[in-house]
């Protein structure tokens, strides 16, 4: 076969391959693409839903906000924003999943929202808290802990679907963050001191390990919050509220140490060996 042969050939392949009906393939300049199944059959659709993203959009708003805040020595306002992000990453989920709007794009942009509100933010917040006049050792504690979140978020959208739902692998990072922000909210008023700052390092530092770790923590979603409960729990409800109220930093940054300590407590006692029947003390 000759060259000019073999040229024809390519040449009339690649209008073959220029003529075939590109509608199907080809989107406009910036436009998401997804696909979905739609009664067994694969649909392609354009856009985005825009509620649940609006909300994970306020969600990054509030971390990168808790960044900037921290920056100019807003400590309180920061530790605050982290808190405000946490409810609306909680409520973006559920909204997609109540209004039928879940897709692909949400999932993946609500996971680089969480990085930068539970991951940069409160590392960044903490660093320029306290850890900023250690050197070295600062920002090194403070990149286990961005480390951490990152890893986390990886490793839990790797594992969708194939853990179980009542339990989390590894210290969330939403309850990671709470737990930092938590901390600079309670002692932002304090005086820099040596045993504040060995906390900052405890508290990023071993949240930021927590977050890799294999420890179990409970997801609680298996709660039925749709069920009828007793009267009596709405009056419980009141009262958390109102224990909230009185002092939200002591409350939350204690609460969700608690959380954060409970699941190497709960793998202590799992681990513990177990007497062997008819052996006497």
């Amino acid at each position: 076969m000759t060259d000019e042969k073999k040229n024809a050939d390519v040449s009339a392949q690649q209008g073959r391959a220029e003529h075939k009906p590109t509608a199907e393939y080809e989107v406009e300049a910036g436009e998401v693409v997804e696909e979905e199944l739609v009664e067994g059959a694969p649909v392609r659709r354009k856009g985005i839903y825009l509620l649940p993203n609006a909300l994970t959009t306020a969600s990054l708003f509030s971390g990168f906000y808790a960044i900037v805040s921290a920056a100019n020595g807003m400590f309180d306002n920061a530790a605050i924003a982290i808190f405000v992000s946490m409810i609306l990453d909680g409520l973006d989920g559920r909204v997609a999943r109540m209004t039928n709007t879940q897709s692909k794009f949400g999932e993946e942009y609500d996971s680089l929202a969480d990085m930068v509100a539970f991951g940069v933010a409160p590392g960044l917040v903490a660093f320029f808290w306290s850890l900023n006049g250690l050197g070295k050792v600062g920002w090194a504690i403070t990149f286990i802990y961005v480390a951490g979140a990152a890893l986390r978020l990886a490793r839990f959208n790797t594992q969708i679907g194939s853990v179980d739902k009542k339990y989390f692998v590894g210290l969330p990072s939403p309850a990671a963050a709470a737990c930092v922000a938590g901390l600079v909210w309670c002692f932002h008023l304090f005086e820099p001191a040596s045993w504040l700052t060995l906390l900052t390092i405890v508290v990023v530092g071993g949240t930021g390990v927590m977050m890799v770790s294999n420890i179990l923590y409970r997801s609680f979603k298996d709660l039925d919050m749709r069920g009828r409960v007793p009267f009596a729990a709405i009056l419980l409800v009141v009262l958390i509220f109102v224990v909230i109220a009185l002092d939200p930093a002591t409350v939350l940054f204690t609460g969700f140490l608690i959380y954060a300590l409970s699941g190497p407590v709960r793998a202590l006692f799992r681990r513990k060996p177990r007497r062997a029947p008819g052996t006497s003390s």
